[in-house]
């Protein structure tokens, strides 16, 4: 089968080298513009670009999926079949229609549940226990096509944003070679409207830790966010970053947002009366280190009310 592939992230690449290792043929790759990155704004090609060019697959970064070129493009490539991963772009209605087999999307989450573009996130955030990934026959709306293939892993209770990404992107591909396998026997699976939630995108006004919360909200928003944007928080009017934590059984007083024990841990009470112990903290200007190492070097008095 011929088939274009769209993606932008990190997240998309196994599912594009899944695709160069089937017996498939990608005959070209769509993804978003390079993009200045680093303190010397250098211009950097998006990793779906890097891996086709390793691949010596053509690469396409239109500005506008909107204005004619793409569509032009795409049916000059003859393709059977168009996959989306992460692209970052809404497709028109006659590109979803200009192949065989149309648009399959694989999304990051176990759809209906999370709609958007951080449902990665949003499922750690949220609570869940459980996630997955979702193919899913692509249409005019954002994330309501009909469901084709689905597959399940756990959220345990430690497990960061960046974990579940790696986790996902793997069992993305796997999907994903299910789906193409098995495309005309497939039983298309209308989504329930109600039943979704939207996952937006991250914003660093979602950052500041709330502790009037209970303790496992706190604990999951620090987990959620982690590695970007970061959960932060006010220490004497100093914003630091939060990168890990966990919640204790042990038991203290105080109010949310004291700091209730200091002997070499960052323990800090929440909402509920349970506590968070904070792991890994960042000061601004600094490196992430791990909580001992920190007050070894910067005494927080017990008692000590922190957030904002």
């Amino acid at each position: 089968m011929r088939i274009i592939f769209m993606g932008t992230p990190e997240f998309s690449v196994p599912c594009l080298e899944a695709l160069i290792n089937s017996n498939n043929e990608v005959v070209g790759v769509f993804t978003q513009p390079d993009k200045p990155k680093g303190r010397g704004y250098e211009m950097t090609p998006p990793p779906v670009k890097v891996c086709a060019i390793e691949n010596n697959i053509p690469v396409f970064q239109p500005i506008s999926m909107r204005n004619g070129e793409a569509l032009e493009i795409i049916n000059s490539l003859n393709a059977d079949l168009i996959i989306v991963v992460a692209f970052g772009k809404i497709l028109p209605k006659e590109i979803l229609e200009s192949v065989k087999y149309g648009c399959i999307n694989i999304h990051a989450s176990l759809l209906p549940k999370l709609r958007g573009a951080a449902p990665i996130q949003w499922s750690i955030i949220n609570g869940e226990v459980e996630t997955g990934v979702t193919s899913m026959q692509m249409d005019v709306g954002l994330d309501t096509g009909d469901m084709l293939i689905k597959k399940s892993i756990p959220i345990t209770e430690n497990m960061n944003a960046g974990e579940l990404h790696d986790a996902l992107s793997v069992l993305g591909a796997e999907v994903l070679i299910e789906t193409i396998n098995n495309i005309d026997n497939l039983n298309p699976e209308k989504q329930i409207d109600e039943l979704s939630n939207y996952a937006p995108m991250l914003s660093k006004e979602l950052c500041p830790i709330d502790f009037s919360k209970s303790a496992q909200e706190v604990h999951n928003k620090i987990r959620g966010l982690s590695p970007w944007p970061v959960a932060t928080t006010k220490i004497d009017g100093k914003n630091y970053k939060i990168h890990k934590s966990q919640i204790l059984t042990d038991y203290f007083k105080g109010d949310f947002g004291e700091v209730v024990d200091n002997n070499n841990r960052l323990i800090v009470m929440c909402g509920d009366g349970k506590c968070i112990e904070i792991l890994e903290i960042q000061a601004e200007g600094k490196r992430k280190t791990d909580t001992a190492s920190f007050l070894r070097g910067r005494k927080i008095e017990k008692g000590t009310i922190i957030g904002g």
